[in-house]
């Protein structure tokens, strides 16, 4: 197996490697993948899929499934999104946000541009989703969404980011083909080194956000529909 992933690492050094064959994908998934050929294109994609509100229970679905189902939450569309980054010849990397228990951790994929780091990222509200490509550490991006990351109550709950975890690394039958949840990618992202974005001191000196803020936060873009 060690050796089919060191193949797709370097697919583009091999013409007699076929990157979407190593996949799993069908020429229609390819196809589409193939078309969001730059970040933007792949954040107007998710912007433009429904998010994933899980009526039926939580899930992880992976690529495939987010196509075929047209619905994405923020772990799916990261995953989503390294997949056609990755084939379009940028590495498939991704990002864990972690955050105080009253709130719920975001997955980012990441790109760079120009030695500087981007974000494509899935939700449902505004703040936290795409980020240009200028900031020049890991750290610095994860800050980028610290004030806005937030429960209802107002509180700013964003605490640690994770190193940049290559998917590439992981069976494709895993994350991109899989028909099931994809728990096994999500348990990993969850479990690899993470560093603290704040200490306990700077922790006590957080401020609320403001009402006029908490409002604002809660605009989405796809409402919850109601179940009868």
């Amino acid at each position: 197996m060690g050796a089919r992933k060191g193949k797709a690492r370097h697919a583009k050094k091999r013409g007699n490697f076929s990157l979407a064959g190593y996949l799993g994908l069908t020429a229609r998934e390819e196809a589409l993948l193939r078309r969001l050929d730059s970040p933007d294109r792949i954040q107007a994609y998710l912007n433009a899929t429904p998010i994933n509100h899980e009526l039926g229970g939580e899930t992880v679905l992976s690529v495939r499934e987010v196509i075929r189902q047209r619905r994405a939450h923020c772990i799916e569309g990261a995953m989503f999104a390294a997949c056609a980054l990755w084939v379009n010849g940028d590495p498939p990397l991704v990002m864990h946000l972690d955050c105080d228990l009253s709130d719920y951790p975001h997955v980012i994929a990441l790109f760079k541009r120009h030695g500087y780091w981007g974000a494509i990222s899935k939700t449902n509200g505004s703040p936290l989703r795409y980020r240009d490509p200028i900031y020049r550490s890991l750290r610095e991006l994860a800050l980028s969404y610290f004030h806005e990351y937030s429960n209802r109550r107002g509180h700013k709950t964003l605490r640690s980011y994770s190193v940049s975890y290559d998917l590439s690394r992981l069976d494709p039958s895993e994350w991109v083909t899989n028909p099931k949840s994809c728990w096994k990618t999500h348990d990993r992202l969850v479990t690899i080194r993470h560093y603290p974005l704040i200490t306990k001191k700077q922790e006590r000196l957080l401020t609320k956000r403001d009402k006029f803020e908490r409002r604002a936060s809660k605009l989405v873009e796809y409402p919850r529909p109601e179940i009868r």
